[in-house]
């Protein structure tokens, strides 16, 4: 871990115990953490093993554990002051945390630790290289939902670039995922799929302009079915980024396709993880 990544751990994690009732939405703890909203929730998920929507419910539920015990607050207002207004949702999250109501933890009077304990971090298995890229056109569809699913949005773009003939000025397979599927709600995870412009094209509705900075890429290839992919992305951002010194942009992670199930074995497709970095 580098010093920078780990001042901006312990500063986020000073914020969320400082603040249990403020402004923990991911949009202010990456501005805490003076990283983008794209990768701060990866980096902290693969540096920590847990959500940052975890990190803050569990700071929340130790706080109130030992609100509940030190004081005879009422357990609304205890709440309340943990940053939970809904009483009826309190009351499920401690339960869940700590296997008793906080009535009955109350009555016990017994205060725990409350510390997760994250695994051991493996080295790092795939190659990562930086490279410098030229700035990315893409044609592309939105997809919203469970990114296993995008599979829709790039038949459908394929069906509408073979109308318009576009793909004599096409060349890579790319998606674009804007949100972490641990942290987000399947039902909110924002995407594109789309393929490299190489030329003119019709961007006619409904094709959408995607384009992606170009400079400085951590590149990580992956080869193997899609499903390990999320490993690989918390290797990217848990073993290798935190030892490299860099830091990513303000801008989003991408996967490049070179080449498809349509006619290669799953434990052949190969995958790059493109990572925009500062500099």
């Amino acid at each position: 871990m580098t010093n920078a990544n780990e001042k901006r751990l312990l500063r986020v994690l000073d914020h969320i115990h400082d603040n249990p009732a403020g402004d923990l939405s991911l949009d202010a703890l990456s501005d805490v953490a003076a990283m983008s909203r794209f990768h701060w929730h990866r980096v902290f998920r693969a540096m920590t093993g847990e959500t940052l929507a975890q990190a803050v419910r569990r700071v929340r539920m130790q706080r109130a554990s030992y609100l509940l015990v030190m004081t005879d607050q009422p357990i609304a207002a205890l709440a309340a002051s943990v940053g939970m207004d809904n009483l009826a949702s309190f009351n499920r999250c401690f339960t869940d945390a700590f296997l008793m109501s906080p009535a009955t933890f109350r009555k016990r009077g017994e205060l725990r630790p409350f510390v997760r304990t994250p695994q051991p971090r493996r080295a790092p298995m795939h190659p990562v290289i930086i490279r410098t890229e030229p700035p990315i056109r893409l044609a592309a569809l939105p997809h919203k939902g469970a990114y296993h699913e995008i599979s829709r949005a790039f038949q459908k773009l394929s069906a509408v670039m073979a109308s318009r003939d576009l793909f004599r000025n096409s060349g890579r397979m790319i998606a674009v995922f804007y949100d972490d599927p641990q942290s987000v709600a399947e039902s909110a995870l924002r995407s594109h799929a789309g393929f490299e412009l190489t030329g003119p094209a019709d961007l006619a509705a409904p094709l959408e302009a995607v384009a992606l900075a170009g400079g400085r890429h951590a590149v990580l290839t992956y080869t193997g079915p899609y499903a390990g992919l999320p490993t690989a992305y918390d290797e990217l951002f848990g073993v290798w980024l935190p030892n490299s010194g860099e830091e990513p942009a303000d801008t989003p992670s991408f996967e490049v396709y070179l080449n498809t199930p349509m006619d290669t074995a799953p434990e052949d497709l190969v995958t790059e993880l493109h990572l925009p970095l500062r500099g």
